[in-house]
């Protein structure tokens, strides 16, 4: 194995954690359509970063952060559920992607380049993720709560604005470290397939979520190393793989947990 396969390896078995793990509180929530309207944000970023020839995660993180704190703004205002607002985010990121990117260099921004990652960028993809665990770890029960009776949340005095800011924000991390893996159009998916074929298999919520961090890191190491032996492009490789184990675990489909 080359030190620069297992640079790639290693990102995207993080990357694909953390996304399986956000996606069982996204599924909950029936919010994993909010992840593609901001990877789509994340599209202007990433094209100025190979216009500019800088790092694809620079370029994305600024443009998701301001997107999530957007929405936020927004629905505090306009009381517009976050799916529509997701949904005009995404047109003004595509928008600005098409002005921007070159097409002769878009393959990059569409499906990724986790493979030619650097060791800094590995470094911090790494951190970044163990962060967002660890935010989205402190924040489950109560987004769960305020999901399911928000009333109740707010009298168990919960601030819900603030939990829901952090729970964007963790998205648009999430999002700006999955362009790197599976590029701008299906980041969506890097967070709901695992999250959903978890579903399938589990009867309770500690195997729920230890099953959708293993499916995510699952796809994304497959992905890669079936990309880089047969010379195919990692995001759409790994998403299918996502998708492949979707497909297996609905034969082992259990009842619906709580």
């Amino acid at each position: 194995m080359t030190y620069q396969l297992f640079l790639s390896l290693i990102s995207g078995m993080f990357v694909g954690g953390v996304a399986g793990y956000l996606g069982t509180l996204m599924l909950s929530k029936k919010m994993s359509v909010v992840a593609g309207p901001l990877a789509h944000l994340a599209l202007p970023g990433v094209a100025l970063a190979i216009v500019y020839d800088f790092s694809l995660s620079l370029g994305a993180f600024p443009f998701v952060i301001l997107g999530a704190i957007l929405i936020w703004v927004l629905e505090k205002k306009t009381k517009l559920p976050m799916e529509n607002l997701a949904a005009i985010i995404f047109a003004s990121g595509l928008g600005s992607a098409l002005l921007i990117l070159p097409i002769g260099e878009a393959e990059e921004a569409l499906v990724g380049n986790i493979m030619n990652i650097s060791p800094i960028e590995a470094f911090m993809t790494i951190i970044l993720s163990i962060l967002i665990f660890y935010i989205v770890l402190k924040i489950y029960k109560k987004m769960m709560l305020m999901n399911i009776y928000e009333d109740l949340a707010v009298v168990e005095g919960i601030n819900t604005s603030l939990y829901n800011l952090l729970y964007l924000l963790s998205i648009a991390v999430v999002v700006a470290l999955g362009v790197y893996l599976v590029g701008g159009l299906i980041t969506a998916a890097l967070i709901a397939i695992p999250a959903a074929a978890a579903r399938n298999i589990s009867s309770g919520m500690t195997i729920y979520k230890v099953s959708a961090i293993s499916f995510g890191a699952l796809a994304a190491v497959s992905g890669i190393l079936i990309g880089h032996f047969y010379h195919l492009p990692t995001g759409p490789i790994v998403i299918l793989s996502g998708v492949f184990f979707f497909i297996i675990s609905i034969a082992f489909r259990k009842k619906s947990i709580a």
